[in-house]
Order: structure tokens, then sequence, then C-alpha cells
């Protein structure tokens, strides 16, 4: 359901006028009336939640009717998600400062190209374009 409309049918069902809602909200009622005729694009987030806190309303029911992920959407999209990385090395990971981590991480990826390599019947180690050169 769209937003405008969202905010009319819960409106109505409070017995609020748009004048109520706007003064209860903070919003001028020309304004509330373009959001319900769907006239305003990106409504900003603030006001959302106070319509939702004027109309004693979960906020993300509003929020999810224009269009903002939520938690509750998010859960249900990541819902039977698992993340694939070990659980110890993620912590161990969070630890590090940024630039070890990113040191970290391009000595992993030079081990990988090296094992490749080898499995690939080649005899010496591929040159990534991030990794140092070790000439002299």
């Amino acid at each position: 359901m769209e937003l405008g409309k969202k905010i009319r049918e819960i409106r109505e069902e409070i017995g609020f006028t748009q004048g109520q809602l706007a003064g209860n909200a903070a919003v001028s009622q020309g304004y509330l009336s373009q959001l319900e005729h769907g006239d305003v694009r990106n409504p900003s987030a603030a006001v959302i939640l106070r319509l939702a806190q004027a109309m004693h309303v979960d906020p993300d029911d509003l929020f999810e009717a224009a269009g903002y992920p939520t938690v509750r959407t998010l859960k249900e999209v990541y819902e039977g998600y698992e993340a694939n990385v070990d659980p110890d090395l993620m912590r161990f990971l969070t630890r590090l400062p940024r630039d070890r981590q990113r040191r970290l991480l391009l000595l992993l990826e030079g081990m990988e190209h090296l094992v490749e390599d080898t499995r690939g019947g080649q005899s010496r180690v591929s040159q990534d374009s991030r990794l140092p050169s070790q000439r002299g």
C-alpha cells in the first residue's frame, strides 16, 4: 500500500481530521494533504516518524509503505541466511585496525594465488598488482 493511502486509512480509523493529525505531527495541513494524495515523492524519515507517533502506530508500518527498509523487512529478507565466515575469524578481524585488515587481506589473496598456481602445474608465484614488488 502506498504511504498516502496508508496514512489516510489510519487517520480515518482513529477519527482524526487532517488538521488534527497535522497539528499533532507538526506538519502543515497542506503538506499532509499532499502526502495523502501521493504528491510527495520522498518524505523525510522524521516526518514519517512524527506521523506514526501522532497516530500511535508502529513506525515500521509507515516506513514500509514509503518504501524504506525496516528491521522487520530486512529480517524477512535475510531469514535463513547464514554467514559462511568462521565466527572466531570474524571476532579476530574486528579487533584489528582497518589498515591491518587490508594488509592481511592482501597476504591471504597472495597465498590463494600461490595455491592456485601450484595446483595448476605452474611453479612460479603470480604477482598480484596490489602486492608490493620484491625487487631490490
